[in-house]
């Protein structure tokens, strides 16, 4: 029997997040520059994505870019820029295909212009899809959102739009960039990492965390299968006892 086939499909999570490290460690492997591993990593993107939706999951995040990567060499930001446009003008024929709906979130005016363009078309060519949702994160980090979001609040406080006193964790979660999608369930780190490196830190309050010391690019189905599977052995109480869940599940 397949690891696929040893899945519970009844019980997948709602929405993954993978942050997807080890590019630069896999390329230096190679004896290659950091911008090869960022190219062989787009494979590892299209494989698990249209294994994403070939399950059924309905909302999948990467952690593409984040705001503190711009600090990087510079040659390597020109080179994944170039990476990221490239790359959607050629998968918006396979987005539609697989049915796949791509959404992003993050400080998006940051990224050059012909990146928001091709974004842009992107979002409006695959917005009719009612599969899976593909949340790139580009150009984010959670301490950005969380911040962006509660100058949103104040700035509507100001306005008189809302009031201090009907602020509440659902009102706060319609201010972040994730508001349309529910919270993550299980999250996985690549490259033997063990941090989530300011990422959808408010949203993965409860999620499953997974680490795997396998390096993106070498990240492939039967690795996220694994995942997956893992994810189905767990117990998730949500602060609540063993035995609650239990009971819950027989009534």
């Amino acid at each position: 029997m397949s690891l696929k086939e040893t899945i519970n499909i009844e019980k997948l999570p709602g929405h993954v997040a993978i942050i997807m490290d080890g590019n630069g460690r896999w390329a230096k492997e190679q004896g290659k520059d950091r911008l090869f591993g960022h190219l062989h990593g787009v494979e590892s993107v299209r494989d698990i994505v249209e294994g994403a939706a070939e399950l059924g999951i309905k909302n999948l995040t990467l952690y593409a870019f984040s705001t503190e990567n711009w600090d990087r060499p510079e040659y390597e930001v020109i080179g994944l820029m170039e990476l990221l446009v490239d790359t959607i003008r050629k998968e918006v024929p396979t987005l539609n295909k697989n049915n796949i709906r791509l959404h992003v979130i993050g400080a998006i005016n940051m990224l050059p212009e012909n990146a928001q363009r091709e974004l842009s078309e992107a979002i409006n060519e695959t917005a009719h899809n009612t599969g899976l949702n593909l949340i790139m994160a580009l150009s984010y980090s959670s301490r950005w959102e969380i911040v962006n979001a509660t100058q949103l609040i104040a700035a509507d406080v100001l306005n008189g739009k809302l009031s201090i006193a009907n602020i509440t964790q659902d009102i706060f979660k319609e201010y972040l960039t994730t508001r349309l999608f529910p919270d993550p369930e299980l999250l996985i780190r690549t490259s033997g990492e063990y941090r989530i490196s300011n990422f959808l830190l408010y949203q993965s309050a409860y999620a499953e965390l997974y680490f795997t010391d396998v390096l993106w690019p070498d990240f492939r189905r039967e690795n996220f299968y694994e995942a997956l599977i893992n994810y189905q052995q767990r117990e998730r109480r949500f602060g609540k006892t063993g035995d609650q869940i239990k009971n819950e599940q027989i009534i």
